[in-house]
């Protein structure tokens, strides 16, 4: 995507960049990205646990849609390329690690006794995958703009529902 909407490029600055660095939080710590994941975890818990997959993929593709948008901007203003500070790909991707384990889902895991520990895998699992970006993540970053702030996010976090997947079908946490 070349050029961000008429209505995006009329956002101020401050709104475009508080979006994107999550109200400055991604300015907090030496790992940024694990905050963006940690708030990611709240915006899950918060928003996505008890929706069914209809709703559930509805509204992870309209924030995903939405975060590539004031990502892409986020980087023209900023003048930088996926820059650490921007930290709404991680959060927006994070509910997509749990999709059909959720309460709403067909194997509602995070209803049982082991729903924090399903919940830390997902967690240690994404950043795994986000941080070393193994399995072709790493190229999507190429990806222009905004969709590859985001792409390699989005990938992380599939992966990271396929193996919560593996591990709730192969162990005794379902």
């Amino acid at each position: 995507m070349k050029h961000a909407p008429v209505w995006l490029r009329a956002v101020p600055d401050s709104w475009i960049l508080n979006l994107s660095t999550l109200g400055r939080l991604g300015y907090l710590s030496k790992a940024p990205g694990t905050l963006g994941s940690l708030a990611g975890l709240v915006w899950f818990t918060v928003v996505f646990y008890h929706l069914n997959l209809f709703f559930f993929m509805f509204l992870a593709v309209l924030t995903l849609y939405l975060a590539v948008l004031i990502c892409g901007e986020g980087e023209r203003r900023m003048r930088k390329v996926d820059p650490p500070e921007m930290i709404l790909d991680e959060m927006v991707a994070i509910p997509l690690c749990f999709f059909g384990l959720q309460v709403g889902g067909p194997q509602p895991v995070l209803d049982g006794p082991f729903a924090w520990l399903v919940v830390l895998l997902g967690f240690v699992l994404f950043r795994f995958f986000d941080i070393l970006k193994p399995l072709g993540i790493r190229g999507l970053q190429k990806m222009p703009g905004g969709q590859g702030v985001v792409i390699d996010d989005v990938a992380a976090a599939l992966a990271t529902c396929v193996c919560l997947h593996l591990i709730v079908a192969l162990t005794p946490l379902s």
